[in-house]
């Protein structure tokens, strides 16, 4: 792929069936492109669809129809084992629930993916040090989740999602949890590491500061991009 779009996704159609067998149409023909070492937002009412399309340009979850190409690889060809190893080396996840291993200090939370890829483990506990700096929590390394604070948590969330350097790192609601504040330093964060990593995001959220900070804004409406 080439004029700096790393995501292509045309004519994606998702359904799902309610517990009445019912099928709903939640996905209807989305086409779009999401540029490299952008930040692109996806906006929309609850329901619109945001975080099922998230899913599927993440490879999370496959439609029932249509084409994701992600650099030049079409990612619906593949089998469920090397879409699992591909997103493992090219896509980052941060969630609105941070899912931190509680067992594990905030470093080795961020080392994990590095470890399921096959780093040794001083690389990935050098790479996890290099991370936790970036989102300024070194004197926080050593602690364990109960030990911080939501705002904190999250942090280790976006390091960890950066573990692998990905090319792309997708955020479903990263703020959502957060106050004001929290939610500031957060977006903060998510700006400079884009500008000093080149990594691209693709983030949903209601989140207004958030929108304005974004190269690009996608609104969902019914299943639809407007």
């Amino acid at each position: 792929m080439n004029n700096g779009i790393i995501i292509k996704a045309e004519n994606l159609v998702k359904t799902y069936q309610n517990n009445k067998k019912v099928k709903l149409e939640v996905l209807k023909s989305i086409s779009l492109e999401i540029e490299e070492k952008k930040i692109a937002v996806i906006v929309g009412a609850s329901g619109a669809g945001k975080s099922t399309l998230l899913h599927l340009l993440g490879g999370l979850d496959r439609p029932d129809s249509g084409i994701i190409f992600f650099g030049q690889e079409n990612i619906l060809k593949l089998s469920d084992e090397k879409l699992a190893k591909f997103r493992n080396r090219n896509i980052g996840f941060v969630f609105q629930f941070h899912h931190l291993l509680p067992e594990f200090t905030a470093v080795e939370n961020i080392a994990i993916p590095q470890l399921i890829r096959g780093t040794s483990m001083d690389k990935a506990i050098k790479r996890a040090n290099e991370l936790i700096g970036a989102v300024g929590l070194t004197d926080r390394a050593d602690h364990k989740p109960a030990e911080l604070s939501g705002g904190e948590q999250q942090r280790v969330a976006v390091a960890r999602a950066l573990a692998n350097d990905p090319e792309v790192v997708f955020a479903d609601e990263p703020t959502g949890n957060l106050d004001s504040a929290n939610s500031e330093i957060v977006h903060k964060i998510l700006i400079d590491l884009k500008e000093k990593l080149n990594k691209t995001f693709v983030i949903v959220t209601h989140n207004a500061s958030l929108v304005q900070l974004a190269d690009k804004v996608f609104e969902m409406k019914d299943g639809k991009i407007i």
